[in-house]
C-alpha cells in the first residue's frame, strides 16, 4: 500500500483509518460533541433567563416603592383638612352660615 519512498502523510492516514475502519467510533465522536454543544448553549441560555429574571425582580421592586409613594403622595395631598385650607386661602371660600342656605325639596 504504501513505498517507502513516499513520505507518510499522517492526516490522510488518520482520515482513511477513520472513514473506513472507526465509523462507529467516529459516529459516537460526533454525537458526544453536539451533545457537549447542547449542555453548553443550555446552560448559557439558562444562566442568560436567570440573570434576565433577576433584572425583572429588581425592576418590579422599584416600581413597587414607586408606587407606594404615589399612594402616600395623594393621601396627603388629599386629607380633607388641606383642602378645607386651600379653598379657604387659594379661592375665598368660606362655609355658608343658616341664613344663607336655601333647601329645594322635590314633590
Amino acid at each position: 500500500m504504501f513505498s517507502s519512498k513516499q513520505p507518510y502523510n499522517l492526516a490522510k492516514l488518520i482520515a482513511i483509518d477513520l472513514f473506513s475502519v472507526g465509523r462507529l467510533p467516529l459516529a459516537l465522536l460526533i454525537l458526544i460533541f453536539a451533545s457537549a454543544m447542547g449542555v453548553v448553549f443550555t446552560t448559557h441560555h439558562t444562566r442568560q433567563a436567570i440573570s434576565d429574571k433577576d433584572l425583572e425582580l429588581v425592576d418590579r421592586e422599584r416600581l413597587d416603592n414607586e408606587w407606594r409613594n404615589l399612594i402616600l403622595e395623594e393621601n396627603a395631598l388629599a386629607e380633607h383638612s388641606r383642602v378645607q385650607a386651600m379653598a379657604a386661602t387659594e379661592l375665598d371660600m368660606k362655609r355658608p352660615d343658616g341664613n344663607s342656605e336655601v333647601v329645594i325639596s322635590i314633590k
